[in-house]
């Protein structure tokens, strides 16, 4: 004789239930994970880029009045970096190789310091977090130079400034002004530790306007350096505060935007008259001119470019260790410091590009300098060309 259990029946379908709603569940688990994985990639780019450079230095002239000796390098860059974009904001790193300690310069030479076939420096380049409303943009962290430049005579494509930053920009239909954009930011270059303004820091404040479909653009600019180094990485004697106007302009000469001449002036307005560790012949050297002419465009294969730079850079006009060091051999090397010093300087820069294919470009640089005032008995100057290959993945 059967009995029926309603205890037993409820337990049973119970567990049916259950097991159906386990298996229901790990099912669901990897399609939402395989969705949400999708949703992750979509918004998820990989950036990555090579340049294998070939360079020869001669007449490179040190203050004593002795030339260094003529050199020839093989050197080489590789950089990578991810970026995840989502609706209003994007946050994205990258690293590169090169000498952490020489943020101007992160192309490494064969064979130079790294033993035999050893392992190689890398260092993070960038690490931020960007964020887009309508016509504002901030970002916060490591990230590009933000303010508009033509060349790297004030500030390395390779430097990475540090801080928070912030824009706001305005469109017009007028035919004349075509945008108009408010720039300013806060950057630490050395944290004391202390209170913000004991940091060796910079501001920039720039305003950028464009003309005529942007066959002239003005962007005029400030830019407050306190409590920098006179010398790099630990071997300065004093600090030096810097007060930079700087007044950019480009100008298109053919409607095709081929053509075109660039124009910077820079001009300390801080006094060192006061400052008694600056010697009284550099007192004065504030002042700066950077004059370009450029044709041609590198964005397509079998594009080809040509510009012409005439750079005229007193002492304190820039601060050197921020500035490019592609001209010349000057450095702070008798320091301890691999920075480059490349203000107090008058040279030109002749250089020639071509897209080999969308991906990859050759360039050739060549580079004439002489310093302005000896720091001993002679000028200080340097020649030297360059041949770079860049790829792009």
């Amino acid at each position: 004789m059967l009995i029926y259990c309603p205890t037993c029946h409820i337990l049973n379908v119970n567990s049916n239930l259950k097991k159906k709603t386990i298996i229901l569940v790990l099912l669901i688990i990897p399609m939402a994970l395989s969705a949400q994985i999708d949703s992750i990639k979509s918004k998820l780019s990989f950036n990555a880029d090579f340049r294998f450079r070939v360079e020869q230095d001669w007449n490179s002239k040190k203050s004593d009045g002795t030339f260094r000796d003529d050199r020839t390098r093989l050197r080489y860059r590789l950089r990578a970096g991810v970026t995840y974009t989502d609706k209003w904001y994007q946050t994205g790193f990258r690293i590169r190789t090169g000498n952490p300690n020489k943020q101007q310069d992160p192309q490494l030479t064969l064979g130079e310091g790294f033993k035999e076939f050893g392992t190689l420096p890398i260092g993070l380049e960038k690490a931020y977090f960007q964020g887009v409303w309508k016509t504002f943009t901030f970002w916060a962290g490591k990230n590009t130079f933000p303010f508009e430049k033509s060349n790297e005579l004030f500030c390395s494509d390779n430097v990475y400034p540090e801080g928070i930053y912030l824009r706001k920009g305005f469109r017009f239909n007028s035919g004349i002004v075509d945008t108009l954009e408010l720039k300013g930011g806060h950057f630490v270059m050395n944290s004391s530790g202390k209170f913000l303004n004991n940091d060796a820091y910079f501001q920039g404040y720039q305003s950028y306007t464009s003309f005529f479909n942007k066959r002239f653009e003005l962007f005029p600019s400030f830019y407050l350096f306190k409590n920098v180094p006179n010398i790099p990485d630990g071997a300065e004697s004093f600090d030096i505060d810097y007060a930079i106007l700087h007044v950019g302009t480009r100008l298109n000469l053919s409607k095709n935007k081929l053509l075109g001449v660039e124009f910077d002036y820079y001009y300390n307005l801080q006094d060192y008259n006061k400052n008694d560790s600056i010697p009284n012949n550099f007192k004065d050297q504030k002042m700066g001119m950077v004059v370009g002419l450029k044709y041609g465009e590198l964005k397509q294969k079998g594009d080809w470019k040509i510009t012409a730079t005439y750079a005229y850079l007193q002492q304190y006009a820039a601060v050197d260790i921020m500035a490019q060091n592609d001209w010349a051999r000057w450095d702070y090397s008798s320091f301890g410091s691999p920075d480059g010093r490349l203000t107090n300087l008058n040279g030109v820069e002749f250089v020639a590009g071509y897209m080999i294919d969308k991906k990859i470009k050759l360039t050739m640089k060549c580079y004439l300098v002489e310093q302005l005032i000896p720091y001993g008995i002679t000028k200080e100057t340097g020649s030297r060309i360059r041949f770079d290959l860049d790829v792009k993945f």
